[in-house]
Order: C-alpha cells, then structure tokens, then sequence
C-alpha cells in the first residue's frame, strides 16, 4: 500500500517561515510520520509531500491508516517552539501483494491525490478489486475511439544535468483518461494497442502532442527537447518511419524518441536503419531501460544514441546492494566511451543523486527530481527552477571521493 500525505498550504507557510526553513519542514513531517507508523517505509517527494508504503492484510487498512495520519495532523505542529496549523491532504493506493508493479501503484496514487485535490476529501485506490481487471476485449474496443475523443492526455518527467544543475530534456508519457473506467495506467493499455494495431495511431497524437507543447516551452525561452517513446513493432514499421519523418521533418520543435533494447532485438537490421534515418533529420535518440533486456554490445555499438538511460532496477537500490553500483558504474563507463551521455532513471533519494555525480552519470530523471507533471506545471516547474532545490541540497555529498561509491 501507498500513502502520499501533502501539505496543502506548504505556500503560506513558506512565505512565513522562509524558503529554508520551510524546506526542512517535510523532513520533520516525515520524522513525525514514523513515530505513528513506526514499520512503514516513509520518504520525502519534492518540498511538499512523503511517500508513505507498507503492507496491509486488508485494503481497507490504508483507509485506517490515514485515519490515524489525520488524528496526529489534526493537531498543531511545533515549529521552532511555535504552532502552526498544517492542512494535509491524504490520498493512496492498495495492490495485491503478488502483484509487483510498482509504477501501476505510484499512478493510482497520483491520480487518488489529484481527486482528493479536486474533492478536498481522502481518496484511496482499491487496485484490488475486480473492477481494476480491466476486460482485454472492452478496452480493445474503446482504444479506437480514445484518442479522438480526447481521452488520451500527456504528462512529462524533466531530466537534470548534473553537473551543469539545469533541466536539459524531459520525457513524454501517455496516459488515458476513460469516461467510465476512470484513470487506466499504460501497462494496461499499451501492449493492448500494440496486439491490436493501434499504437501508430496512438504515438502520432503523441509526437503532434509534444510538438505543439515544446514549441510553447521555446516560447517560454525553454528549447528544451522532448522525447517520445517508440514501440519496437514500430521501429520495424517502414511507413510508420516515413511518416514520422514527414511529421518532424522542418518542424521548428526539438523532439527525441526514446527505444529500449528489445526493439532494436526484435529486428536490428530495420531497426538501425530506421533509427539512422531518424538521426539523419536532428532527431535524438536515446537507449531506454538500459541492462533490463538482453543487452547486446553488437547491437548497441551501431545505434545512432546520444543517450542511454540506465534501468530504475539498479538504481532504486544503488545506496543499499553492492552489486548494482558496480553495474551502474560500469555502464556509465561504457556509455561515455561510445560517446553517449548516460541517464539514470528512478531516482528517489539525495543519497543516490550524489552518489551517481560522483561515479560521473550525465544525468538524473525520477521522483525526486519531479513526478511526471501536465505541460502547464511543467512550464511552471522549468521558469522557477524547481529542481535546485534538490540539486544543491546534494552539492555537498558531491565532493566525496571517486572510491566512495565502491563502498556502497
């Protein structure tokens, strides 16, 4: 089960405590969190929020749970041997046990929290019921008309450059807003377009979505690219490349595709060529969810990638195995010696941003740095900087040694 506790009126008061002080206020909060929830994993999100995750015998439990969160918030909080009254706001989500998408349960978090923003009330997903086993057949039916009734809605997830401190691209995600079923997460939905031809379709919109919404971050002074991610079955699909083509060919927007291994795999010969002809009109390309697949140096020498991302597998516990940062060191090495940037993705703790500036990763894209956001917010979070907060809270681990990460 997951929580996510947000202080509502964080703004005010920042504006009464001071930005630093203010700042600091979410890990008291957290601290605070653990005293009522002494066996939960609980970790601050941004400035304003804690993940709090746990496991239940019941889904109703997370109901409880927030019950008892609201009891202590009801209360003043001490701050500096003053009170103040903190407005928190409760949502989370409940998953079966076996079920180990945590993606899927971080969603249906957000999207609880988002209702609970619109409603003013506690929202929690109950992912366990049958309802949530969405009909293969039904959604089938409904993808045909999804994208132009305007179901289908993007959000983006910024990337930071770690040594340069400054927002340098971000990523476009899809997601699918049914008038009946509510919000459904793309790991229901994307295999099913793919099985029934429609993920052409649905990454068009996308592509003439993330045109029109770079070209607003350019006018906001933010040229910034945005990358797309392209399905394997795709990335074999000759027309499908020569429309995109087409599409983005003098376009004035930055845009990238992001592709993982196996699609490459599944037909290299096409693939590379295709990716070839994606390079050759300035479009940037970048190596997704890197040493998740069947990893093939043979393949991986030929692309034409500015960029690999390492898979959030090896970095959601980078500070805590001694494995995996062997393994994150070592593509980071290999990936700058193709004359590739590397992107580490799922990042959550200022812990492993440091750690990963020391073994000389490029860039940092997760929960941490920001959740992904509408355009709107997006635009907002890029002119104000946001992301310093986090950055220059790690500068200082920055300067350990290069023999610290072989510790971990």
């Amino acid at each position: 089960m997951l929580i996510l506790a947000e202080v509502g009126n964080f703004s005010t008061l920042r504006r009464l405590l001071g930005r630093l002080r203010a700042e600091r206020l979410i890990a008291e909060i957290a601290a605070e969190i653990a005293k009522v929830l002494p066996g939960a994993r609980i970790a601050p999100v941004g400035r304003a929020a804690v993940e709090v995750c746990f496991e239940g015998s019941v889904p109703t439990e997370a109901d409880q749970v927030i019950a008892r969160l609201r009891t202590r918030f009801a209360q003043p909080f001490d701050i500096d041997g003053e009170l103040h009254t903190l407005e928190m706001l409760f949502a989370g989500a409940a998953m079966p046990v076996h079920d180990d998408d945590d993606v899927r349960l971080v969603e249906a978090a957000e999207s609880a929290l988002a209702q609970a923003h619109a409603d003013q009330r506690d929202v929690v997903r109950d992912l366990t019921r049958i309802e949530h086993a969405y009909d293969r057949l039904a959604l089938i039916r409904d993808l045909g008309s999804a994208v132009s009734e305007g179901q289908m809605f993007l959000q983006y997830q910024p990337k930071v450059h770690l040594r340069r401190q400054e927002i340098v691209s971000a990523e476009a995600l899809v997601r699918w807003q049914h008038p009946e079923r509510g919000l459904i997460f793309p790991g229901d939905f994307i295999q099913l377009a793919e099985e029934c031809g429609k993920i052409g379709a649905l990454t068009l919109w996308t592509i003439r979505q993330v045109i029109a919404d770079q070209q607003m971050l350019a006018a906001d002074g933010h040229d910034i690219p945005i990358f797309v991610n392209i399905s394997g079955v795709l990335l074999a699909d000759s027309a499908f490349v020569e429309q995109v083509c087409t599409m983005v060919r003098g376009v004035p927007a930055r845009i990238g595709f992001e592709i993982t291994e196996t699609a490459v795999i599944r037909d290299p010969e096409s693939a590379i060529r295709h990716l070839r002809q994606f390079a050759d009109i300035g479009v940037a390309l970048a190596i997704d969810d890197y040493g998740a697949g069947l990893s093939s140096l043979a393949y991986l020498k030929q692309m034409p990638a500015s960029e690999l991302k390492i898979d959030k597998m090896f970095v959601l516990e980078l500070t805590s195995s001694n494995r995996d940062p062997l393994i994150v060191r070592s593509t980071i090495d290999l990936a700058h010696a193709l004359d590739m940037e590397v992107t580490a993705e799922g990042v959550e703790t200022p812990a492993a941003l440091a750690l990963l500036s020391v073994m000389g990763c490029d860039m940092a894209q997760g929960f941490l740095i920001s959740r992904p956001i509408a355009i709107g917010a997006l635009r907002q979070f890029v002119a104000e900087q946001r992301h310093l907060a986090v950055t220059n809270a790690a500068r200082p681990s920055f300067g350990r040694p290069e023999s610290f990460w072989k510790r971990a």
